[in-house]
């Protein structure tokens, strides 16, 4: 049995490896990471139990009790955590919608507690308690969809890509007039950091700028990023401009355009620079785009992240939409034939 509680793990870390490492830019990848979490604390636990080992006795109380007072107060801890963000963000950023998207997760998270106090269920009669049910297994669903996300996201943060790419797309997020925004420069300023990091060992890669001119602004990103990078020392020759684009997905496919125009279709190396939280759903739509490029991150202002982990979660459903319609309508009739068995055999 120990052998057999070992392989299972083994086999968990070995499918996550391989899907891992073959595209590190599929979701999936979250969800399997996280069934070997799992595998591999159900292998210490039987492990612990089986031998009486002192320490793995004691590693797996003190999991147990973290999970057991995460489960009974988390849900408070992040509703005072967000409306605390919510403050902070609409000081340093002022009121808007996407600044509000802690508050409004605060609110559904009220929401919830308050649901689950009340418990409407059972003031119904047992078939519609049934079909309310479903509401919960929907809950289940997107708590672990959640946490999947934020799994891959977190992984994927720990790309290194190697020095020898050809091409660094860095992708646009807005001017100020003409002028780079502190988030704008801080893409740019890891895109320089590559570049140069390349530059002392081997031959420079190629700086691309990557945005179109929005309605408020008086240049394109592109050219506020190019001009922001000859400031501060690099090349223009080293530089090039991809200055029609108004999405990520632009963003991929406009640079893949320009990159296989030098170097032949996909005969070259490349990467792309964003902000750390963006840089997995910037992977997706580049591999919608056909490029093979991963990502590197640039960091953001910690309270800035909750609202934009968010959004993030919020394009990555949309981006999916497919996906999940299929499994919260499989859910849902799930619950309506459960209702109609304890409607009519009781």
């Amino acid at each position: 049995m120990n052998w057999f509680v070992l392989l299972v793990t083994l086999f968990t870390l070995a499918i996550f490896l391989i899907s891992f490492y073959t595209d590190k830019r599929r979701m999936i990848n979250g969800f399997l990471f996280n069934i070997f979490l799992l595998t591999a604390f159900l292998a210490i636990t039987y492990a612990a139990f089986a031998t009486g080992n002192p320490i793995l006795m004691m590693f797996v109380g003190i999991i147990l009790i973290i999970l057991v007072i995460t489960f009974i107060f988390a849900i408070y801890v992040l509703i005072i955590g967000l409306l605390i963000n919510t403050k902070t963000v609409i000081k340093k950023e002022g009121k808007s919608l996407p600044n509000l998207l802690t508050l409004f997760l605060a609110v559904a998270l009220i929401g919830v507690v308050i649901w689950s106090y009340i418990s409407p269920e059972r003031f119904l009669p047992p078939t519609w308690a049934m079909l309310l049910r479903t509401v919960n297994l929907i809950w289940l669903y997107y708590c672990i969809d959640v946490f999947n996300f934020l799994m891959i996201s977190f992984l994927y943060q720990f790309n290194r890509p190697k020095l020898n790419q050809d091409f660094v797309i860095v992708l646009g997020c807005g001017l100020n007039k003409d002028k780079v925004t502190p988030l704008l420069a801080s893409r740019v300023d890891k895109g320089i950091e590559f570049y140069r990091k390349q530059g002392s060992l081997n031959n420079p890669p190629k700086l691309i700028f990557s945005g179109g001119k929005g309605t408020d602004e008086s240049i394109s990103e592109a050219l506020g990023m190019f001009n922001y990078a000859i400031s501060k020392g690099v090349k223009e020759e080293d530089c090039i401009l991809e200055d029609k684009s108004v999405n990520t997905l632009q963003n991929m496919k406009f640079s893949k355009s320009i990159m296989d125009k030098i170097k032949g279709t996909n005969n070259y190396n490349s990467i792309f620079v964003t902000s750390n939280f963006h840089i997995f759903r910037a992977g997706i739509y580049a591999r919608w785009a056909g490029l093979k490029s991963q990502g590197i991150g640039s960091k953001t202002a910690r309270f800035y992240l909750p609202n934009a982990m968010i959004r993030e979660y919020i394009a990555i459903v949309v981006m999916y939409k497919k996906r999940h319609i299929i499994v919260v309508s499989a859910i849902i009739l799930f619950g309506v034939l459960l209702a109609l068995l304890q409607h009519f055999i009781g």
